[in-house]
């Protein structure tokens, strides 16, 4: 079940990332619903993800905190 929640997770994250506002909400109710396992996979997956995104770099403070 929790690998569904992962990739459920990864594909909002795609669909919203145009607007960062809404990826840095999104990301939040991920780090709520993910286990501590998924979040380490999240977190290079969100490092690989925005690396031609500088403008959701700022919520990768969020998962880092």
């Amino acid at each position: 079940m929790s690998k569904i929640m992962y990739d459920y997770t990864k594909s909002i994250l795609e669909r919203v990332s145009f607007d960062p506002l809404l990826f840095c909400k999104e990301l939040e109710k991920a780090i709520k619903t993910l286990l501590p396992y998924e979040m380490d996979q999240l977190r290079e997956w969100l490092l690989n993800f925005t690396i031609g995104k500088p403008e959701l770099k700022q919520c990768l403070l969020i998962v880092n905190s």
